[in-house]
């Protein structure tokens, strides 16, 4: 059985309650047909396991890299649980 969720005072902040996360980010250019791959990244996480990190690429002019970035971002927490609907009213594009 769950326990039962308290009321959230009037006096908290909104997103007292929030998940809060550290986004692990790269971003490097290299002219494109110069790649010859991509290898996955490895986390190692306080507990001391480890966690692997999916290297994406883009291909294209800055503007074409900047639209598939934003998608790709836009992508990317589209997938992830908890985003509440207020939140995604509220931040959302």
């Amino acid at each position: 059985m769950l326990p039962a969720l308290l009321p959230v005072p009037p006096f908290l902040p909104y997103d007292s309650f929030m998940a809060r996360y550290t986004l692990v980010y790269g971003v490097r250019l290299i002219p494109e047909g110069t790649l010859k791959g991509v290898d996955e990244a490895t986390l190692t996480l306080a507990d001391g396991s480890t966690a692997g990190l999916t290297l994406h690429t883009f291909d294209g002019t800055i503007p074409q890299l900047r639209r598939s970035l934003d998608r790709s971002l836009d992508a990317f927490f589209d997938l992830l649980p908890g985003a509440a609907d207020e939140d995604l009213e509220k931040f959302g594009d």
